[in-house]
């Protein structure tokens, strides 16, 4: 189904009304893959609803996608990791009167080195942003979306889920079991769950962390990476790993013993 076609207006009860986008928030929304998001749902129509830590950029931002493709942009600066701060997030997914009809939970961040390199309350920040965020914001949109009949929900986990790699992995497993067991839970009652599972992408991502981009074959560009995670989503797929090359990588995890993966603990999203 095409993205446009995903979520189905208020008037078309009864299958008398023509389907049109709905609103969709994306967090993380001004750089890397975040923008991607942000910018091929508004290329196909959806209003949006921005997320991000810092006001400025997510003004600037906002204000090239409403020239580019003459869409509504909301713009919400927060810091996920800070409970006052997600609770503003989850309480606009709440708002009856302006419903979001695609969720995108994008953010991330991730921790240079080993478990006992770090502080632990960096541990726990990372933590916060990568299991708790997320987890709260999904349960903020499914209870209007399970409501209203329809709605996405799009987590973003990593590769490295499939594989050993210490509390970045781990979290980002934990996404992975949480989505596909959502969007078997809530298929039912129109609203579809997906995670996306890509490798390297070439963002603003590992940057953060002091790792430059690399130009090799695992690396991947964001554009690509959010057409398919999103193409995946509104098929109904509910567990999308872009691209041939890291299929093949989360199959062949599965298969090799987590002593002979330690060897590739560094390979992420």
């Amino acid at each position: 189904m095409p993205l446009r076609d995903a979520v189905p207006s208020s008037h078309g009860a009864g299958g008398t009304g023509a389907e049109r986008p709905g609103t969709a928030l994306v967090t993380g929304a001004t750089a890397g893959l975040g923008w991607s998001f942000a910018r091929q749902l508004a290329e196909r129509g959806h209003d949006l609803v921005l997320v991000a830590r810092d006001a400025d950029r997510l003004a600037t931002v906002a204000s090239g996608l409403r020239s580019a493709y003459g869409v509504q942009v909301e713009v919400l600066a927060a810091d996920l990791s800070d409970p006052l701060e997600l609770g503003l997030v989850e309480r606009r997914l709440a708002e009856p009167d302006r419903p979001v009809s695609v969720l995108v939970n994008n953010a991330g961040a991730g921790l240079r080195g080993r478990f006992l390199d770090h502080d632990v309350e960096q541990e726990q920040t990372m933590l916060d942003l990568l299991v708790t965020a997320p987890m709260r914001l999904t349960h903020a949109a499914l209870g209007p979306m399970t409501e209203r009949g329809h709605g996405a929900v799009l987590n973003v986990a990593s590769v490295a889920a499939f594989l050993p790699r210490g509390t970045y992995g781990a979290a980002k497993a934990w996404l992975v079991r949480f989505s596909t067991w959502a969007a078997a839970e809530y298929a039912g009652r129109g609203v579809r769950v997906a995670v996306t599972c890509p490798g390297f992408v070439r963002t603003e991502f590992h940057q953060r962390m002091g790792v430059a981009p690399g130009r090799g074959p695992l690396w991947l560009d964001a554009d690509r990476v959010a057409r398919q995670s999103l193409d995946d989503l509104f098929r109904g797929r509910p567990l999308s790993v872009p691209t041939r090359r890291y299929r093949l990588i989360t199959t062949a995890a599965r298969l090799v013993p987590d002593r002979a993966l330690q060897r590739l603990q560094t390979l992420g999203r």
